[in-house]
C-alpha cells in the first residue's frame, strides 16, 4: 500500500515537472519572438530611465536636510559657537556643498559620455545597460547606508558614471529597436513619459518616505527594483551569450557627430530647452518661501503637476508626428517658444496656484521639444551617418548634463547677483532667440542616402542599418537563416522571403518622412 502511493507520489511529481518544464519552454519560445521581445526591452529600458530620475531627485528633500542634522549634532559634539557673520559663511559654504552634490552626478556623466558613447558603439547596448545597471545599483545601496559628505558625493558621482552608461545604451537601444519613425517616436515618448514620472514623483516619494520610516528605505526600495531590472536584462537580452559581433558596424566617431550643424542644432536645442528646468529646481524653493511664504509641502509638490501636461505634451506630438512627420522642427521650435513665456511669467506669480500654470507651461514645452527632437537625431544618423545610435544619444545626454550641471552650481549664484526676476527673463529669452534655428531641419524630413553613395558603403563594408543587414544576409545565405534573430528565412538572392521590393525600386522610393 505504502509502495503504491509513493509510485503515485512520484507520478504526480513528474507529471508536474513536465508540466513546469513545457511551461518555461513556452516562456522562452515567447520572450525570443521578436514583437514580444521589443516590447520586454522597451519595459527594461524605460524601467531603467525611471530609476535614473528618480534617483537624480529622490536626495532633494532627503540630502540637505540630513547633512544639516549631521552639521547640527558635530557643532554640538564640538561645544561650537561662533557670531553671525561665521553663521552666515558657514550658511554659504553649506549652500556651495550641497550644489556641488547635487551637480556632482551630472558633471561625472558629461564628463564619460563621449567615452560611453563609443564603447556602445563598439559592443552594442546591452552590455553598457547592464553595466549602467549594475552602478546604479551600487550607488543606490551606498546611498542608502552613506553618513558623511564624503560618502554621499561617492554615491552621487557613481550615479552620474552609471547614467552615462545605462540612459545612453537604452535610449540608443530604442532607436535600434523600433526602425519605423512612427513606432520610434511612439517608443522614444514612452520613455520619456518615465524620465518625466520619475523626475517629478521622486520628491514627493522620497520626501515621505525619509519623514515616516528614515533615509535608508527609499533607497533600499529604488536598489530592489533596480535588481530586479537587471535580473530581467540578463534574462531577456542575455548581453554575454557567445554570439557573433565582428558583423557589427562600425559607428561615426562622435567628433564627426558633434560636428554635423543638423545634430548641433538639436543638441544645442535640448540644452537650451532643459536650462529652465535645471535652473530653477534649485531656486524656486526659497524665492517661494520669501515671495509667497509657502508652506513645505506646497514646496514639495510644486513640480507633481506638471506630470501632465508633460505627458499631454507627448501624446501631443506623438500624434502630429504620425500624421504631419515634415513639421518635427516645428513642434520642437513652438515648445521652445512655450518654454520661453512661461519661464518669463514665472516672477510674476503671486499664490502658488498662479505658479502651478507656467511651471505646467515648461514641462508641456520640454515634451514637444524632446519628443519631437529625439527621434529626428536617429533619423539624421540613419541618412548622414551610420546607424549605429550610441554616440548620437550620447551627444543628446552630453545636451541634458550641460543644463542639469550648471544649474545648481550657477543659479544660484544668478539669483544672489542679479535677482530672480532676471534670471528667468534671461531663460526664456535665450528660447525664443533659439527657436528660429529649428528652421534648419525643415528639409530634413526630404534627406536620404543617394544611390552611388549605397553602392560605395556595399563596396567598403556595411554601415546603415540597411546595408548592414544587406551584407549580413549575403555572408550567412548558405546557412538558410538571417543574423538579424536568427529566424527569417533567406531566398537564394539572399533576401527576406517574400520581400519583393529590388532595391533599385527602393532607390527610387518616396523619401521617408519623420
Amino acid at each position: 500500500m505504502a509502495t503504491e502511493e509513493s509510485g503515485g507520489l512520484a507520478q504526480t511529481a513528474a507529471v508536474k515537472l513536465s508540466e513546469m518544464g513545457e511551461r518555461t519552454k513556452q516562456l522562452g519560445t515567447a520572450i525570443q519572438d521578436p514583437e514580444r521581445q521589443r516590447r520586454i526591452i522597451l519595459v527594461i529600458v524605460c524601467v531603467a530611465l525611471l530609476l535614473d530620475n528618480m534617483l537624480y531627485m529622490v536626495i532633494v528633500p532627503i540630502v540637505p536636510d540630513y547633512l544639516a542634522r549631521l552639521e547640527s549634532e558635530s557643532e554640538q559634539a564640538h561645544h561650537v559657537t561662533g557670531n553671525s557673520s561665521t553663521n552666515s559663511t558657514q550658511n554659504e559654504n553649506f549652500d556651495l556643498q550641497i550644489g556641488v552634490l547635487f551637480a556632482s552626478k551630472a558633471i561625472l556623466q558629461l564628463i564619460v559620455n563621449p567615452l560611453t558613447g563609443t564603447f556602445i558603439d563598439r559592443v552594442g547596448y546591452d552590455i553598457p545597460l547592464l553595466i549602467g545597471l549594475s552602478i546604479m545599483f551600487v550607488s543606490t545601496c551606498i546611498f542608502s547606508f552613506a553618513e558623511n559628505y564624503a560618502t554621499l558625493f561617492v554615491a552621487r558621482s557613481l550615479q552620474g558614471l552609471g547614467s552615462a552608461f545605462a540612459d545612453t545604451s537604452g535610449i540608443a537601444m530604442i532607436a535600434d529597436k523600433f526602425t519605423e519613425e512612427a513606432e520610434r517616436s511612439r517608443a522614444l515618448g514612452i520613455a520619456l513619459a518615465f524620465i518625466s514620472f520619475g523626475s517629478l514623483a521622486a520628491p514627493p516619494f522620497g520626501g515621505v518616505l525619509y519623514e515616516f520610516v528614515g533615509k535608508r528605505v527609499p533607497f533600499l526600495v529604488l536598489a530592489c527594483i533596480c535588481l530586479v531590472d537587471g535580473i530581467l536584462c540578463m534574462t531577456v537580452l542575455k548581453p554575454f551569450s557567445s554570439r557573433t559581433r565582428e558583423n557589427m558596424p562600425v559607428g561615426t566617431p562622435i567628433y564627426k557627430l558633434m560636428i554635423d550643424p543638423y545634430i548641433a542644432v538639436v543638441a544645442g536645442a535640448l540644452t537650451t530647452c532643459n536650462i529652465p528646468l535645471a535652473f530653477l529646481e534649485p531656486t524656486i524653493a526659497n524665492w517661494m518661501e520669501e515671495t509667497m511664504d509657502s508652506s513645505q509641502w506646497e514646496i514639495g509638490l510644486t513640480w507633481l503637476p506638471a506630470f501632465f501636461p508633460h505627458i499631454l505634451g507627448v501624446y501631443i506630438t506623438v500624434k502630429l508626428a504620425a500624421q504631419y512627420p515634415h513639421l518635427q522642427w516645428f513642434y520642437g521650435a513652438l515648445g521652445m517658444v512655450i518654454i520661453g513665456a512661461s519661464s518669463c511669467i514665472v516672477p510674476a506669480c503671486k499664490t502658488f496656484e498662479q505658479l502651478i500654470i507656467p511651471l505646467c507651461g515648461i514641462c508641456f514645452g520640454i515634451a514637444l521639444v524632446d519628443t519631437a527632437l529625439l527621434p529626428t537625431l536617429a533619423f539624421l544618423v540613419d541618412v548622414r551617418h551610420v546607424s549605429v545610435y550610441g554616440s548620437v544619444y550620447a551627444i543628446a545626454d552630453i545636451s541634458y548634463c550641460v543644463a542639469y550641471a550648471l544649474g545648481p552650481i550657477v543659479a544660484g549664484k544668478i539669483v544672489h547677483d542679479l535677482g530672480f526676476v532676471q534670471l528667468n527673463l534671461g531663460m526664456g529669452l535665450a528660447n525664443v532667440l533659439y527657436a528660429p534655428a529649428l528652421l534648419l531641419l525643415r528639409n530634413v524630413s526630404l534627406m536620404k542616402p543617394s544611390h552611388s553613395e549605397r553602392n560605395m558603403l556595399l563596396e567598403e563594408g556595411a554601415t546603415g542599418l540597411y546595408d548592414t543587414i544587406r551584407m549580413e544576409e549575403r555572408q550567412r545565405k548558405k546557412h538558410g537563416y538571417s543574423s538579424s534573430g536568427n529566424c527569417v528565412p533567406i531566398d537564394e538572392n539572399g533576401t527576406f522571403a517574400g520581400q519583393s521590393k529590388s532595391f533599385s525600386e527602393e532607390e527610387t522610393s518616396e523619401p521617408e518622412y519623420i
